[in-house]
């Protein structure tokens, strides 16, 4: 396996985001300092001595966590509980959610009534509403975020208020997260770490992140569960399903945005996301993947220290960088935008159809530009695999688009997935047209989009009583967060008809194509 260059052993800072947070170098401050560090001792262990201040000669330089060794299959392993249970605790729970989402309403409604500033009663409603999200914790925190990133299936005022979901989460307290450490490690924070700071760098609706410092010096972070938070997102998940039945038949907007869909695709992703062992071993293996082929050593992903890993923490590498969406930050450091996409759709493209576990949430919170001109992924608690047959039909797009253009190759793949039936005409017939229909997206000039092209050939499946794999409607969302980018970064650059994509996926290929086009692939 090939190291990514000189960089390797670097101690860039990192932050990542529990969801879609947002971190960048030009906003984000040092912690201050807390004097609670000082008189930290270990406990008694096997005869051991009793340590005292962070970095003293007590520190564990060797120490081995429960994950020394990786994780335990058992650990690995997702348990779903069903989403249409309901018992007391759910009837209790939604109660208390019933009754601050209306008290928040009725607040926000009554200072409006008073002020009447320059905004809608429904404006109001919506800030009343996402009061209530934030009040009510982080299954609604997720639900904020998912409506503020998908401005365009809610109302925009609801939208637009949700935002606050975005960074609007407290923190648990400095105690508790001490606490969780030594469950899981066994020892407390003063006897495994240097340092380690109780301010977190990042709170989210599922964890927080916080700065440490290994005994050997090098700079880390570590990500902490929030406590009981599966117990919590199981009891809200189910009663945001039955609230998503009583919008749905009551608002229009809800019918639109698929409220139901929503809340159960949210409870299909949910429980990998709880589990920070399945976290860090998708991640521990996605960033050896990167250069399996001895290239992309300008992508990385923050390194997994095994040995401070527990079942509920997961301890890394500290990255520093800014947001994939800071398009003027980038360019303003000097790095060469067009340059960075290609490279990070690249390496995308080779973990979907050649390594097989691909990045499910690429929102620029997860995806980072680094100070010396890396891009990195980051938050790797959602992520999918592509069944084998609709990897070939992602293999069959490309190599259509960017070598030959023999459109009766996706005609004959849309065919055997189901997408079409074969009484819709023959493969060179059908090839045709689909060859009108994206014929714009290989010009120059194209505003069209390629994951809006796969979204809607998976809606074609259902017109033949077909569903598309979860993965695969993942995959097209990707695409779209990817189509952000180029347009802010290169919006100049062909997607569809790089053949530096395929340099792995399709080698001989793709080398005669860059001859024919006399264009040198990047390292």
């Amino acid at each position: 396996m090939v190291e990514p260059g000189p960089w390797t052993s670097s101690s860039w800072t990192n932050c990542p985001a529990i969801g879609p947070q947002r971190f960048s170098k030009v906003n984000w401050r040092e912690p201050k300092r807390t004097g609670e560090h000082r008189g930290m001792t270990l406990p008694e262990m096997g005869g051991r001595r009793q340590g005292g201040d962070f970095g003293t000669s007590a520190t564990f330089s060797r120490f081995k966590g429960p994950y020394a060794a990786g994780p335990p299959p058992r650990d690995l392993e997702v348990e779903v509980p069903p989403i249409g249970a309901f018992g007391v605790r759910e009837m209790v729970r939604m109660v208390v959610v019933y009754m601050t989402i209306s008290l928040c309403l009725a607040r926000s409604l009554g200072a409006w009534a008073v002020r009447r500033r320059a905004r809608s009663a429904f404006a109001a409603a919506c800030e009343g509403a996402v009061d209530g999200f934030v009040r009510l914790g982080p299954t609604y925190v997720k639900i904020g975020q998912i409506v503020a990133s998908s401005p365009g299936l809610f109302p925009e005022p609801l939208a637009r208020a949700a935002e606050r979901c975005l960074d609007e989460v407290p923190p648990f307290d400095s105690a508790t997260a001490r606490e969780m450490i030594r469950r899981d490690l066994g020892q407390s924070p003063s006897a495994l770490f240097k340092r380690f700071d109780d301010v977190p760098l990042s709170a989210a609706s599922i964890g927080q992140v916080h700065a440490c410092v290994l005994p050997d010096g090098r700079e880390a972070v570590i990500k902490l569960q929030r406590p009981n938070i599966r117990r919590r997102m199981t009891t809200d998940l189910r009663i945001g399903h039955r609230l998503a039945k009583t919008l749905e038949r009551h608002f229009a907007f809800a019918r639109n945005a698929a409220v139901i869909v929503l809340v159960e695709d949210l409870h299909a992703v949910t429980y990998q996301e709880l589990n920070p062992a399945l976290e860090a071993y998708r991640q521990d293996r996605f960033r050896r993947q990167l250069w399996a082929f001895g290239d992309n050593r300008w992508i990385t992903a923050p390194e997994i220290y095994w040995d401070y890993c527990g079942p509920h923490m997961i301890c890394m590498e500290r990255m520093s960088g800014i947001p994939m969406d800071e398009f003027d930050a980038i360019r303003e450091m000097g790095f060469d935008g067009e340059l960075i996409i290609r490279r990070g759709a690249k390496t995308w493209l080779e973990a979907v159809v050649v390594h097989g576990p691909f990045h499910g949430d690429m929102h620029a919170g997860n995806l980072w530009v680094l100070e010396d001109g890396r891009a990195s992924y980051l938050d790797f608690g959602i992520m999918g695999e592509v069944p084998d047959e609709f990897k070939s039909l992602i293999k069959d797009l490309f190599y259509t688009f960017i070598f030959d253009q023999k459109f009766a190759r996706i005609a004959r793949a849309y065919k055997n997935l189901g997408i079409m039936s074969d009484d819709m005409g023959t493969d060179e017939e059908v090839g045709l047209r689909i060859q009108m229909v994206v014929a714009p997206m290989l010009g120059r000039s194209s505003s069209m989009s390629l994951g809006d092209f796969i979204m809607s050939s998976l809606e074609m499946m259902k017109q033949f009583g077909l569903t598309a794999p979860r993965e695969m409607v993942l995959f097209s969302k990707q695409m779209l967060y990817m189509e952000r980018y180029i347009k802010g970064l290169a919006p100049d650059w062909r997607f569809a008809a790089d053949p530096y994509l395929l340099k792995n996926i399709f080698p001989e290929e793709a080398a005669k194509k860059a001859a024919a086009l006399d264009m040198e692939f990047p390292d």
